[in-house]
């Protein structure tokens, strides 16, 4: 599933975006710790945080994740929009929480694969 239409169906609020919002999400990934996502998040994942500052644009990069998805209403600061414009990553913004919006990822059918 696209990322734009993960935002149609949750209405989620985009804030930086370019031509990202076409990536395939190909499964999901909720930590606030960094570096937890960069041993665990993979490749097409979506990740879901409450985490604002400008090194989660370089995580996602990193990663190659799908997109950021920020909880509870947080807004991205000022410098995190310009680096995610600048390395083409996908910030948007739900009021649910971490719990909730999981959730409703799931019921939509982003689920990752068992780990063996």
């Amino acid at each position: 599933m696209e990322l734009q239409e993960i935002a149609s169906r949750l209405n989620l609020e985009i804030k930086s975006a370019a031509g990202s919002l076409t990536n395939q999400v190909t499964g999901g990934y909720a930590s606030d710790l960094l570096s937890d996502v960069i041993a665990h998040a993979q490749k097409g994942d979506v990740w879901i945080t409450l985490q604002m500052h400008q090194n989660i644009v370089a995580v996602a990069t990193l990663k190659e994740l799908a997109g950021v998805i920020l909880v509870n209403g947080r807004q991205p600061e000022e410098d995190t929009l310009q680096k995610a414009i600048h390395e083409n990553v996908s910030i948007l913004v739900s009021n649910l929480s971490t719990f909730e919006l999981a959730g409703r990822l799931y019921q939509l059918g982003i689920k990752n694969d068992p780990v063996v």
